[in-house]
């Protein structure tokens, strides 16, 4: 079983930078797929980023592209989600996802409880 813990949310104003980190529980951490989601208040959870286990290949989604950056460290079994130019359309809950030996796109069984992140204009 993966126990996924996201921390670093907050109350920020637009134009800030925020880091969230998410430690997996897990043995086998490299051989894990990472990913950031989130779900903007009333709306449905969507894709941010992620990292994959093999040559930590990237994706973003269109909307975080060249704001976000996803990083990993293994010998801390900790993703990370560099968040910079923040705007109030990226408030949002945002949660840390895993899948074993998957690609970035693949579907993700393990999820964490979700770290709050507020932006103000």
């Amino acid at each position: 079983q993966v126990q996924l813990v996201e921390s670093g949310g907050g109350l920020v104003q637009a134009g800030d930078s925020l880091r969230l980190s998410c430690v997996a529980s897990v043995r086998l951490f490299a051989s894990y797929t990472l990913a950031w989601f989130r779900q903007p208040p009333g709306k449905e959870r969507e894709f941010v980023a992620a990292i994959s286990w093999k040559n930590s290949v990237t994706s973003y989604a269109d909307s975080v592209k060249g704001r976000f950056g996803i990083s990993r460290d293994n010998a801390k079994n900790t993703v990370y989600l560099q968040m910079n130019s923040l705007k109030p359309e990226d408030t949002a809950v945002y949660y840390c996802a895993a899948n074993y030996l998957g690609d970035n796109h693949a579907e993700y069984p393990n999820w964490g409880q979700g770290t709050q992140v507020t932006v103000s204009s």
